[in-house]
């Protein structure tokens, strides 16, 4: 597992301070992050991916700096982010494009391929060339988890990742978390969720 470190860290919206002298070791396969709206998780998940960088301090996977040369490097291969608004993250026009994103080292026709094959052992044949603007907000949200899970990184963070589902999509999901052999970084606002994880 990856460790993650957080070593003095602020951040500021606008006037308003999100974190002040911010320190964390992040060691665990399952950590919770709980709170309410505005509580700060989504930025300290925006933080850990490098969407954002803090105005003071550091942040380190496997002590280097994400914000430098090799540890952009590290980062963009161990760690990827699943965002509360799937409409946020998804970029292409169908589902096996976007599955195929999470594969930058392969041609197009072979991440394509690997899409498909994904979606078929996951008994998803059907999904391959469907448009994005006819899923329903769950069903982006999966395909969102999808690609994370094809792409393979070592440390997964997931905003809010049952925001978006139905009871069948929320139990799929974890499902699919109970299995997983990555570290997870699950925030959200209710404890139900992240009860039995190691660290809450």
């Amino acid at each position: 597992m990856p460790t993650l470190h957080l070593q003095d860290v602020h951040l500021t919206r606008g006037i308003t301070p999100v974190f002040a002298g911010l320190q964390l070791e992040l060691t665990e396969d399952r950590i919770g992050l709980i709170g309410n709206n505005g509580a700060g998780k989504t930025s300290l998940l925006r933080l850990l991916c490098g969407l954002e960088a803090p105005d003071q301090g550091s942040i380190h996977i496997d002590g280097m700096d994400i914000h430098q040369r090799e540890g952009r490097l590290k980062r963009s291969q161990r760690i990827g982010m699943m965002f509360q608004n799937p409409d946020d993250q998804i970029i292409f026009p169908t589902v096996e494009e976007e599955l195929a994103l999470g594969l930058p080292g392969l041609k197009k026709r072979e991440a394509l391929q690997k899409a498909r094959e994904f979606l078929a052992q996951r008994g998803l044949s059907d999904w391959a060339q469907r448009a994005i603007s006819a899923l329903s907000q769950g069903q982006r949200q999966h395909v969102c988890w999808l690609t994370l899970l094809l792409a393979g990184p070592a440390t997964l963070l997931l905003d809010e990742p049952y925001a978006s589902l139905d009871l069948p999509g929320q139990a799929r999901l974890a499902h699919d978390l109970n299995r997983s052999d990555r570290q997870l970084i699950v925030s959200t606002h209710l404890l139900d969720h992240v009860r039995t994880y190691p660290r809450v």
